[in-house]
């Protein structure tokens, strides 16, 4: 039955305006005084937005047009959300907002869960990987050439057709996976929350597979690595400090470019510098993984030569980020930052002869290898890394593994052949 202290109305929501200077028409639903606001989209999954005094023309008493289409696309919406109240034993919003969007076919649609998705990562400020669904999203509506594309059409066929379209088109199995894994994730978000049912389920063993990239790790020796060190730029240029830039990253336990530039002092005490990792920061909330880097003379020497001055604790220790930036300036100039570094360490590496691709990823790895070859346990490697658990290492350190494997593999060929002789 529905509560009589429940109403809903179609609105338009003037306190957020979009870049466009249009409003978004929003469900308002108010139980025992509470309101909460619920985004509507039009039936190609756009979201639904107008000027104010286009609303009133839809809202007014004779609407013409394509204003009295979207005048009877939201009644309709409504007489839905009221249907739904009416559904509800005990009215929640958390109930009501599942039972609704799955009436009206928005959760039904993976486009729309890819665009609420996208939204959702932008206000926690995970910028990259809003990014990289609005990016799935492009690429499969591109793909299909279609506004909508339901669970229910999305089958092992579906995949398979989609990974050779993203082949043919030039794309990496590192792209067309990240892409899948978004996509993935959705269904299992659909499933968890009651909008599909599991033997709709397209991946896992005996279902379709996602491709995985294989990165190629080629670690530099430690003759390369100080060869890097000791290659005499110009003091005070560009080539120096992104020069000091990689070996900071190598140093501090192959930290990662958005890590480094997001170090502050405060997170320098008693000469060691110890922080979270973003990456995992999120996913280990309960009980985060503290990084430690003990400040070795090498390490100091850059924080002098290139740190903010003054060393105020709520100061950056390097001059990448400010203070003020918003999430999606922040991450241009990261990635910035990550491509001047790798432009500079490239011209160093191959100043001094050496042959591998030298990147910022290259430092992590060769911090890693270095490691293993100087015998520390793959326990202390995991956490000097900051992974999540001993698997991720592993498979980190597979191929080293398999250099070492085919190392005394040769080794014993090469004894074979001696004793043939």
């Amino acid at each position: 039955m529905q509560n009589t202290a429940t109403h809903t109305a179609v609105v338009l929501e003037t306190r957020t305006p979009l870049k466009d200077g249009r409003y978004p028409v929003k469900l308002r639903v108010t139980h025992n005084r509470q309101r909460r606001y619920f985004s509507l989209r039009d039936k190609s999954g756009n979201r639904i937005a107008f000027f104010q005094d286009e609303f009133k023309k839809v809202k007014g008493e004779k609407p013409r047009g394509e204003f009295k289409d979207m005048a009877v696309y939201l009644s309709e919406l409504e007489n839905i959300a009221i249907d739904t109240i009416k559904e509800l034993s005990v009215f929640s919003f958390e109930g009501f907002e599942k039972r609704f969007f799955g009436r009206h076919g928005d959760q039904q649609d993976l486009f729309i869960m890819l665009k609420n998705s996208t939204d959702k990562l932008k206000t926690e400020n995970r910028i990259s990987t809003a990014i990289s669904y609005e990016c799935a999203f492009n690429s499969l509506k591109t793909f299909t050439e279609k506004s909508t594309l339901l669970f229910d059409k999305i089958d092992i066929s579906f995949l398979s057709k989609y990974e050779k379209w993203m082949s043919d088109n030039g794309n990496s199995p590192t792209t067309t996976g990240i892409y899948l894994r978004n996509l993935r994730t959705c269904f299992n978000e659909a499933i968890r929350n009651g909008i599909i049912k599991q033997e709709l389920y397209p991946f896992g063993r005996g279902k379709y597979q996602i491709p995985t990239g294989r990165n190629i790790k080629k670690a530099l020796s430690q003759n390369d690595i100080s060869l890097i060190a000791s290659y005499a730029s110009v003091a005070g240029t560009s080539e120096e400090k992104h020069r000091d830039y990689w070996l900071f990253l190598f140093l501090c336990n192959g930290i990662n470019t958005t890590d480094m530039a997001n170090l502050k002092y405060e997170n320098i005490q008693d000469d060691v510098i110890i922080f979270h990792r973003k990456k995992t920061q999120r996913e280990l909330k309960s009980r985060p993984k503290l990084i430690k880097v003990v400040i070795s003379p090498a390490l100091g020497r850059i924080i002098d030569r290139w740190g903010n001055k003054p060393a105020t604790s709520e100061q950056f220790i390097f001059p990448i980020l400010q203070n003020d930036m918003n999430p999606e300036k922040e991450l241009a100039t990261i990635q910035q930052a990550r491509k001047m570094i790798n432009k500079y360490i490239d011209r160093v590496a191959k100043a001094t002869g050496i042959k591998n691709e030298v990147t910022t990823y290259t430092a992590r790895h060769s911090f890693a290898t270095l490691l293993k070859h100087s015998g520390a346990s793959t326990e202390y490697i995991s956490e000097s890394l900051g992974h999540s658990n001993l698997n991720t290492t592993e498979n980190y350190l597979a191929d080293f593994e398999m250099k070492e494997k085919t190392k005394w593999a040769n080794v014993i060929e090469n004894a074979l052949k001696k004793t043939c002789t």
